[in-house]
């Protein structure tokens, strides 16, 4: 068994595209019209057959609430792995993204975490080699 998609519920699915592909590099994969919503799904430029992300559109009720909680008590909703995560937050922030933590060691692994513009926070992680 593998993770195949994973999900990430976003206010504003255009939004999120631009987001995910022109500032953190993932690449658009699949990208299909779905009624008012769009199917679309991003991957790692290193791994184009990996696990897909989708960027879901969280109309539901329960999304905002749910969303607003999480962020509000500054937990991520999801951690993507990054080579040197204080590279990654310099070029991230000259691009003009918000962190809400800086990069900070915990342990052998270092984290940071960020505001995605679509409602999540989104931490990204360095692992020891």
């Amino acid at each position: 068994m593998r993770i195949h998609l994973t999900s990430v519920l976003v206010d504003d699915q255009e939004r999120a595209l631009r987001f995910y592909t022109e500032v953190l590099g993932f690449v658009k994969k699949h990208d299909v019209p779905l009624g008012e919503d769009r199917w679309i799904t991003v991957v790692s430029p290193q791994d184009p057959d990996g696990t897909e992300l989708v960027l879901e559109p969280g109309s539901h009720p329960a999304v905002k609430p749910f969303k607003d909680a999480l962020v509000a008590d500054g937990i991520p909703i999801t951690s993507f792995a990054v080579d040197d995560v204080r590279a990654e937050y310099e070029r991230l922030r000259r691009l003009g993204v918000h962190f809400t933590q800086e990069p900070t060691e915990m342990g052998p692994v270092t984290t940071a975490v960020l505001d995605d513009t679509c409602g999540n926070l989104i931490q990204i992680a360095q692992q020891p080699n």
